[in-house]
């Protein structure tokens, strides 16, 4: 009987729990609405925090997720983390939000990576990334990806022949067509 209880296999549930709310239910039309909604705490914070704005299709917000909290400089984060509350929120839309505690609203080259990778996850996943939006030190001053042309949000167009589909990893790609 030991023997069988050794290999049990833990179950587990992956759950959306709401906290107090702290936001607004006016829709969001323009990175001023995200920065009002959520500038204020983000500037509040001594380290990087990546905040995710989950949107309805009327561009109410349903709810908002810290996904990440890193150091001074930095933070990591990954799409599945980014996504989780997106996913089980059922939204339409998302919008990125993170602080630089040292002010600078210039991208880091992570920046830029994170919202390159993010805008195609989040086309594959049929939600759309409304922007990514870089906060100060104070609650007035931001970057915003959309406002300078990054984000364009586009239909991707899918193979529907399973003659032509490619297999292969980008990395294997990219080396038959004579890269490094």
């Amino acid at each position: 009987m030991e023997e069988k209880n050794k290999f049990q296999l833990e179950k587990v549930s992956v759950r959306l729990v709401s906290d107090a709310p702290m936001y607004s239910d006016t829709p969001i039309a323009t990175p001023e609405d995200a920065v009002s909604i959520v500038g204020e705490t983000l500037c509040e914070m001594d380290r990087e925090v990546m905040c995710i704005i989950n949107l309805r299709t009327d561009m109410r917000p349903i709810n908002c997720t810290f996904a990440s909290v890193g150091t001074v400089a930095s933070t990591v984060v990954h799409p599945r983390e980014m996504l989780k509350a997106s996913i089980l929120s059922n939204t339409s839309a998302i919008i990125m939000v993170h602080n630089h505690p040292a002010g600078t609203l210039i991208p880091s080259k992570d920046d830029v990576s994170t919202t390159d990778r993010m805008q195609q996850v989040c086309e594959l996943m049929g939600i759309s990334l409304l922007d990514h939006i870089i906060v100060g030190r104070d609650n007035r001053s931001y970057f915003s990806f959309k406002e300078k042309s990054v984000i364009k949000n586009h239909s991707p167009c899918y193979q529907d022949n399973y003659q032509q589909l490619r297999w292969e990893s980008p990395a294997v790609a990219e080396k038959g067509r004579g890269g490094r």
